[in-house]
C-alpha cells in the first residue's frame, strides 16, 4: 500500500511540475516568491509599460543587447541608478570566472567557510562555520540558488576578504566602463544601504563579460542540482531556464528595494543577445518582459559572416621586385549582427594599391575592404601580401635583360 501511495505522489509530482499554470514556491535573496497568474512578489511601486520600448515591459529600466558586439537594440531608462538584488552576483561570478580561466583558482579548490560567510541572510544553503566545499559547489550555489553565503565564501577565497572583494567589483567596473555601477557588498541584500546601486546598461555589460566565460553556461544553465550528497537541492531561480528555448543565463534578483530583476540571455543559431529587465512589480513581469525583448530581438536581427567578393579585388605589381606581381591575401571577416533580410544590401568598397615598391614584407598591408549596410561600417578588413618579395639585386636585372633578348 505504501508503494503505490509512493507511486502515486511521484506521478502528481510529475504532473504538476509540467503544468506552467501552477503555482510554484521557491526563494529568492530571502523573498518567498509565489509563482501564479496574479501573484505579487514585492512592494515596489507599479513599474509603467515604457512607450519607448518595441514590445511591452512592464519595469523601471530595460537593454536588450547583441552579446557579440555589446550593441543596444533597445532601451529604457538604461542609465537610471537602481538597487540590482542578487543580479549584482554577475560581478562576483566574473571574477571568480577570470581567476578560474587565468588559473589562479581551481574548481577543485576547496573553500572552508568563515564565520561571515556562515552568517549571510537571505537565499542561502546554510553553510556552517568551518564547512568545507568546492569552488565547483559553491559556484554552483551562487549561478543556480542565488546563494548569498556561497557567494561570500568564494569572495573571501579570491580577494582575502569580502571587502577587499567588493574593492575588486568596483575596481573590474571602473575597467569595463560601468560608469553608473556602486557595489557595497558582493550578494546583492540592500537593507542596510541606500549606495549599491548600478543600472540596466551596466547590468548589461557585465553580463557580456561573464558570458564571454563560456564554462559559466555549465552552471546558469541548470534547472535543479544539489549538494552534500542530495541532501540540499537547488532549484534555479531564472524560470526562463525551464522554459525558454536557448536560455543561457544569466541571474536574476529580488528585494524589496529593487524590485524584481533580471539579466536574461539566451543563444539561438549564432545570435546571442541579453534582455536586462529592473524594477518590475512582481516577478511575471521580468520575466514577461525579457522574453518579449528576447523575442522581438531574434525576430528582426540575425548574425551573419559577410563573404568578402574575391573578383573586385585586383593583382598589385611590385616594382623593383624578384616577382612581379602577387594577389593579396584575402582576410576572414568577423561575424556581425544586422536587420534580418538585409544581407544583400551590404555593400562592398575595395582600396587596393596598384603597386609596390620592393621588399614587400608577408603581411604588409596593401589595401582595405569595407563592409557598410546602410552607409554605416559593419566592418574593416586589411587586403595584405601573402609572402615576402624581396628586391631585384643587380644580378636578377641582369638575369632578366639576358630572358628578354633570349626571346
Amino acid at each position: 500500500m505504501k508503494r503505490i501511495t509512493g507511486i502515486l505522489l511521484s506521478v502528481l509530482f510529475v504532473f504538476m511540475s509540467f503544468d506552467a499554470g501552477a503555482a510554484e514556491v521557491f526563494y529568492e535573496d530571502g523573498y518567498a516568491l509565489y509563482e501564479s497568474e496574479d501573484a505579487a512578489a514585492v512592494s515596489t511601486p507599479e513599474a509603467a509599460i515604457s512607450e519607448d520600448m518595441p514590445v511591452a515591459v512592464r519595469a523601471k529600466a530595460a537593454v536588450l543587447m547583441d552579446a557579440d558586439s555589446g550593441i543596444v537594440l533597445a532601451h529604457y531608462n538604461r542609465d537610471e541608478k537602481l538597487y540590482p538584488a542578487s543580479v549584482t552576483k554577475i560581478m562576483a561570478m566574473l571574477l571568480v570566472a577570470e581567476a578560474i580561466d587565468d588559473g589562479t583558482v581551481k574548481l577543485t579548490d576547496e573553500v572552508t567557510a568563515s564565520t561571515n560567510a556562515s552568517s549571510k541572510g537571505g537565499s542561502q544553503i546554510w553553510l556552517k562555520e568551518g564547512e568545507t566545499m568546492t569552488v565547483d559547489e559553491l559556484l554552483k550555489a551562487t549561478a543556480i540558488y542565488s546563494a548569498n553565503d556561497a557567494c561570500t565564501a568564494l569572495g573571501e577565497l579570491i580577494a582575502g576578504s569580502s571587502e577587499a572583494f567588493v574593492d575588486m567589483m568596483n575596481k573590474r567596473a571602473e575597467e569595463l566602463s560601468m560608469n553608473n555601477t556602486n557595489f557595497v557588498n558582493c550578494t546583492g541584500l540592500d537593507d542596510d544601504t541606500t549606495e549599491h546601486l548600478t543600472t540596466a546598461l551596466d547590468v548589461a555589460i557585465m553580463s557580456r563579460e561573464l558570458l564571454k566565460h563560456e564554462f559559466i553556461m555549465n552552471y546558469t544553465t541548470v534547472w535543479m542540482d544539489s549538494l552534500r550528497n542530495g541532501e540540499t537541492e537547488l532549484v534555479n531561480t531564472n524560470k526562463l531556464v525551464r522554459f525558454y528555448e536557448g536560455t543561457t543565463g544569466l541571474k536574476t534578483g529580488t528585494t524589496n528595494k529593487a524590485g524584481c530583476c533580471i539579466s536574461a540571455s539566451a543563444k539561438r543559431g549564432d545570435t546571442h543577445l541579453i534582455a536586462v529587465i529592473m524594477g518590475s512589480s512582481n516577478s511575471k513581469d521580468r520575466f514577461e518582459g525579457a522574453k518579449a525583448l528576447l523575442n522581438w530581438g531574434f525576430s528582426n536581427y540575425e548574425t551573419v559572416k559577410p563573404k568578402i567578393d574575391g573578383s573586385k579585388i585586383t593583382q598589385v605589381n611590385v616594382i623593383k621586385g624578384e616577382k612581379e606581381s602577387f594577389m593579396p591575401q584575402i582576410p576572414q571577416t568577423l561575424s556581425v549582427l544586422i536587420p534580418k533580410g538585409e544581407y544583400d544590401k551590404i555593400e562592398q568598397e575595395v582600396n587596393v594599391s596598384v603597386d609596390v615598391e620592393a621588399p614587400v614584407e608577408k603581411g604588409q598591408t596593401v589595401g582595405n575592404v569595407v563592409l557598410r549596410l546602410n552607409g554605416e561600417i559593419l566592418g574593416s578588413y586589411s587586403l595584405t601580401a601573402p609572402e615576402e618579395v624581396k628586391k631585384l639585386t643587380l644580378t636578377d636585372i641582369f638575369k632578366r635583360m639576358i630572358s628578354v633578348f633570349a626571346k
